[in-house]
């Protein structure tokens, strides 16, 4: 899995909305929140659009090398299997969203809300046969205080995983509506390459970043020893346009959610979704192996 990850030609889909994104997820699938009632309807909605996925034809490890999971999809079952053993006999990769969610913004940075219960849920994600783990915070602001912060803490949490057996995707989001976007991807870049650099022991991280505002500024993370792979949210923009911003930086990978998802729906026959589905992966995967000058 590592050498699939490190070298493998393709992305990684992110198919972890949690309680607070999955209404609009639905929604944009053509299910809309009139057509459900209570958390365990909606839950079970979502896992059937992943399974769905998961299951698909067209969804394979030949240009998908990575998934990254939602806790209650890794517990469910896809094609009458668990979903971790679906996806690794498709040749793609594991991972789960540990985070529970963002604390209020302070210093203008949304920092992850505590997780007391992680040691325990990364023992059983192990056992399950995932690979690795992805943590997002958030930052608003080019404050360099706050960003500091989100680093610190996105390094404590990856340290954490690493100790309980599994990859960490470290995912301090810079959010792309920012008025001082460019800036914040500066101060973002030079406080991870400080803890990459001083982070202990051998071990290696992943990086989710957003796509930067200017072109190839991550390369030196993409560069770094320390890293195995940079990825990049999508962060809101249509699949197009994440795509073409995609290409334009050398070495970094997509791990797209709405981008991804943003044409299939409900209603469509396996036909039709199917197509749709294998449309958006070829756009994704070409973005992320073919990169323009």
């Amino acid at each position: 899995m590592t050498t699939k990850i490190a070298a493998g030609h393709g992305f990684i889909a992110a198919l972890d909305q949690s309680g607070g994104s999955t209404p609009k997820a639905l929604a944009g699938y053509g299910i809309e929140p009139s057509a459900y009632s209570g958390d365990e309807a909606m839950f079970g909605l979502i896992h059937d659009m992943r399974s769905r996925i998961i299951t698909s034809p067209v969804f394979t490890g030949e240009k998908v090398i990575g998934a990254i999971l939602f806790e209650r999809t890794m517990d469910g079952q896809a094609g009458g299997k668990p979903v971790p053993t679906a996806l690794i006999e498709r040749g793609v990769v594991p991972f789960i969203k540990i985070d529970k969610g963002l604390e209020d913004e302070k210093d203008g940075v949304q920092l992850m809300k505590p997780m007391p219960e992680l040691d325990a849920l990364l023992a059983r994600a192990k056992g399950l046969g995932v690979f690795g783990t992805k943590e997002r915070s958030v930052v608003n602001l080019a404050n360099p205080a706050g960003i500091a912060g989100i680093v610190k803490q996105q390094f404590e949490i990856g340290a954490q995983v690493i100790a309980g057996g599994l990859m960490p995707i470290l995912e301090p989001e810079v959010n792309i509506k920012s008025p001082e976007r460019a800036e914040a991807d500066q101060i973002l870049m030079d406080e991870i390459l400080k803890a990459l650099d001083a982070f202990p022991g051998t071990d290696k991280v992943m990086l989710k970043l957003s796509l930067p505002a200017k072109e190839g500024l991550f390369q030196p993370l993409v560069d770094h020893p320390r890293v195995l792979r940079v990825v990049a949210l999508s962060g809101g923009f249509k699949r197009p346009e994440a795509c073409v911003e995609l290409a334009r930086n050398p070495g970094i990978i997509a791990s797209f959610s709405r981008a991804l998802l943003e044409d299939l729906r409900f209603q469509m026959t396996d036909a039709e979704f199917d197509a749709a589905l294998a449309e958006a992966i070829d756009a994704i995967y070409g973005a992320s192996v073919n990169k323009t000058a």
